[in-house]
């Protein structure tokens, strides 16, 4: 049986199996959709970027989220520019979504870092 996916959109919070480097174990962690409905069903892949906690590592290019509610988290968490691209299907659900200024922020890093 296949899982029918849902098309999610640029911001959105969602949550994944996320792989990690040195485990061979996938935990389900939120992300932010980075990819947008124009990209996301034409390709079946979301590109989307990682959110943590980061209590015992910082990038430099980490982003604190400053509207924790709105993107439905409970705890302090960061932007972290290790970025995915997954399968539509490997989304759980849709956790919340970045507030506007969580989004500018987003924006401006991406304007810095990709430059």
């Amino acid at each position: 049986m296949t899982r029918l996916s849902v098309i999610f959109d640029r911001y959105d919070v969602v949550v994944v199996p996320f792989p990690f480097d040195d485990m061979p174990v996938r935990k389900r962690r939120p992300v932010v959709v980075l990819s947008g409905k124009a990209f996301n069903p034409d390709n079946g892949q979301t590109v989307v970027s990682m959110i943590t906690t980061a209590k015992e590592t910082d990038w430099p290019s980490d982003l604190a989220i400053q509207q924790l509610d709105e993107a439905g988290l409970k705890q302090p968490c960061v932007i972290r520019m290790r970025l995915l691209t997954i399968p539509n299907g490997l989304i759980v659900r849709q956790i919340g979504v970045l507030a506007g200024v969580d989004r500018q922020g987003l924006a401006k890093l991406f304007d810095t870092v990709f430059q």
